[in-house]
């Protein structure tokens, strides 16, 4: 098929390709990945049993857990590949492992060039221009993330420039890491079209040029991933924006995981994201008892598959994420692939608080709305600490602008009991005791301490 318009061919076509795809994979972790090898024999599958993205539901489910138990055990046996294949270009990180150690996301020479090919053909919709210079705000963390890592990829990709702030928590033996006042005049000294960070750090940013008042006249755009970013949040980046006297406020609401090697985009805002990459990837939302796929518009968890990837590869991978699809044309640009057509949902952000199931992603979106807060964090624990059968407390922790109201702590009371019926305790405190840029690399908006029970 041709790559013109990939995005917007009839859905047949598509999927005819994705089943193509998808054939070739399964026959390759058949004979050469440890992991689904393993998987499929246990299950008395083999390779002429999946020959299609439909009967992809006949393999169980692959989770974050199998993966943090042996990550080697996800990667393909590069000898069975090509050199080209399997020849390792890069390793990425992830979640840390049971060791403690982080996950290795092994990406071979193919996998590389086929991220960059991705980007350069579907710049229509990434709208990154080869004119741009992307100011990367990913943290420089003591192992390789995912995003810091692959901002240059796609830079190179599209053939634009690119700097670094090299933020992080600063090395003891090697002091290469900078501050987030050095990231933000580096951003103004080199001009930087595009900001492209977690969307809280970048947020930051914004709030810092305003305080030390430099000149972001040539940011055109904000590019997010790594966190949810709520309508709020966006608009809140979009006043300071105007207020900075930027060039364009266009923000560009991404989401993906390192695991999956890609991302899904809005093509505006609200529109749901969409499968930038359906012939390497295909998407599904599952029911994670039954493991059966569910109809558009359901929620239920979201799970990918490699159709044509050689490093590390998963299968029916459950992100961890609660999400409705459609496979629908769009209505906004008439792009035919896959869309998520609601806000991602972390699993850890819906808890059961004082014997009430609550989704504090709720009030966190809701918190994102008042411009009292320059930070917050919310945080479930025991409200006697020593006593293991102690009730649940609801702590927001709350940084408040120097333009707060002095009623600002009762409002955010009275929004989290209307959200969650539980009333919380108001702890104040300073913007970077909440979320310390040189210390983590992105807000931890919900914690939960409770001990396991």
């Amino acid at each position: 098929m041709s790559e013109t318009n990939l995005l917007r061919r009839p859905q047949a076509e598509l999927r005819a390709l994705q089943d193509r795809l998808l054939r070739q994979m399964v026959e390759l972790c058949y004979y050469s990945h440890p992991f689904y090898s393993a998987l499929m024999r246990r299950e008395r599958l083999e390779p002429r049993h999946i020959q299609s993205c439909d009967d992809l539901v006949r393999l169980p489910p692959s989770s974050k857990t199998d993966f943090l138990a042996d990550p080697d055990a996800f990667r393909l046996d590069a000898r069975e590949l090509s050199v080209e294949e399997g020849t390792l270009w890069k390793i990425i990180y992830t979640t840390g492992t049971t060791t403690g150690r982080p996950a290795p996301v092994y990406v071979t020479a193919h996998d590389h060039f086929a991220y960059m090919h991705v980007f350069a053909q579907r710049q229509d919709l990434m709208g990154l221009r080869k004119t741009d210079l992307i100011a990367n705000l990913f943290p420089l963390t003591t192992f390789p993330l995912g995003a810091y890592s692959r901002a240059p990829d796609e830079a190179a990709a599209v053939g634009a420039a690119i700097m670094f702030g090299n933020t992080g928590r600063p090395d003891q033996s090697f002091p290469v890491h900078r501050s987030l006042d050095d990231a933000v005049r580096a951003t103004a000294q080199h001009k930087a079209t595009v900001l492209w960070g977690v969307a809280g750090y970048v947020r930051r940013t914004l709030m810092r040029a305003q305080e030390l008042g430099v000149d972001f006249r040539s940011v055109r755009m904000v590019m997010t991933t790594g966190e949810a970013s709520s309508l709020a949040m966006r608009d809140d980046m979009r006043r300071r924006m105007r207020e900075l006297g930027c060039a364009d406020t266009l923000i560009l609401n991404r989401y993906g995981s390192t695991e999956q090697g890609g991302s899904m985009v809005e093509c505006q805002e609200g529109s749901g994201f969409h499968s930038i990459a359906p012939d390497h990837i295909f998407h599904e939302v599952i029911n994670t008892e039954s493991g059966q796929r569910l109809p558009d518009g359901e929620p239920g968890m979201l799970a990918f598959s490699h159709l044509n990837r050689r490093g590390t590869v998963f299968l029916r991978y459950l992100v961890g994420d609660v999400v409705s699809i459609s496979h629908a044309t769009c209505p906004h640009c008439g792009r035919t692939t896959p869309r998520l057509t609601s806000q991602p949902v972390r699993t850890g952000s819906i808890l059961k608080v004082k014997g009430t199931l609550v989704n504090l992603q709720n009030l966190s979106e809701e918190l994102d709305r008042l411009a009292a807060l320059d930070e917050y964090q919310i945080v479930i624990r025991p409200e006697i600490a020593d006593d293991p059968f102690s009730l649940d407390e609801m702590l927001i922790r709350v940084a408040l602008s120097g333009a707060a109201s002095s009623d600002a702590a009762e409002q955010i009371v009275a929004k989290a009991m209307q959200l969650t019926n539980v009333r919380p305790r108001i702890e104040l405190a300073e913007r970077n005791e909440i979320f310390d840029p040189l210390q983590a690399p992105k807000p931890r908006r919900i914690v939960d301490l409770r001990p396991p029970r």
